[in-house]
């Protein structure tokens, strides 16, 4: 089968099972988004819910972080680990914030990479959720399962990143990630994947190469 082709299956299956794209972070505005993908690094979804409910009612702006109590906020956000890099972060992203851009989150990549914490994941969240500008995001889910679909070999997020721009249509960058993690947690788990029950199966090249060695 021809890579466009199998690309167009696997898209469509993900369309059918889960539906468009859904951000698994609770959020109310851009800053709320930034800043709870900055407190997902290394820490689950569901966690960072956990931790942000309270947090955005302590911090409940911009200037709020920007002039919070480091200690303080190391010990609100514990739980989300790397506590310690992550309220550093927050704190000098608020208050560039403030400085440069009047408390709005900036849509630009650039603009958006230059502030402490954020990188071209926590970047393209931002610009796919918020500014509807298609943007791909590569976390652990995409980096495994791109690699076990055949879409790329490589282990670099950005190069993953724009090998994915080359292949999937653009109408599917932001809804393929949320797709990803979705399959990655309930069917395609890093430890213990179930093959045997997944939509792909058919169409994958891991299980494929799997089922002919096992059968050799």
């Amino acid at each position: 089968m021809e890579q466009n082709e199998r690309v167009t299956q696997i898209l469509s299956l993900l369309d059918e099972h889960y539906g468009p794209a859904k951000c698994y972070l609770t959020h109310d505005n851009a800053w709320q988004l930034l800043i709870a993908t900055i407190l997902s690094a290394q820490c689950t979804d569901a966690r960072v819910n956990i931790v942000t409910e309270e947090l955005f009612k302590k911090y409940p702006s911009v200037k709020a972080f920007a002039e919070a109590n480091l200690d303080e906020l190391e010990n609100d956000i514990r739980s989300t680990g790397f506590y310690h890099n992550k309220a550093k972060n927050i704190i000098s992203c608020c208050q560039s914030l403030l400085t440069n851009y009047n408390g709005e989150v900036p849509s630009d990549i650039d603009k958006l990479t230059s502030l402490a914490g954020v990188g071209r994941k926590t970047a393209n969240v931002i610009r796919g959720n918020i500014y509807n500008i298609p943007s791909i995001v590569v976390d652990t889910h995409v980096k495994r399962i791109t690699n076990l679909l055949g879409f790329t070999t490589s282990q670099d997020p950005v190069k993953i990143e724009h090998e994915l721009m080359e292949i999937l249509p653009k109408d599917h960058w932001i809804s393929y990630n949320t797709q990803i993690i979705a399959l990655g947690r309930a069917i395609c788990i890093a430890r213990r994947p179930k093959c045997d029950v997944c939509f792909l199966s058919h169409i994958c090249p891991h299980f494929n190469t799997k089922i002919n060695s096992q059968s050799n």
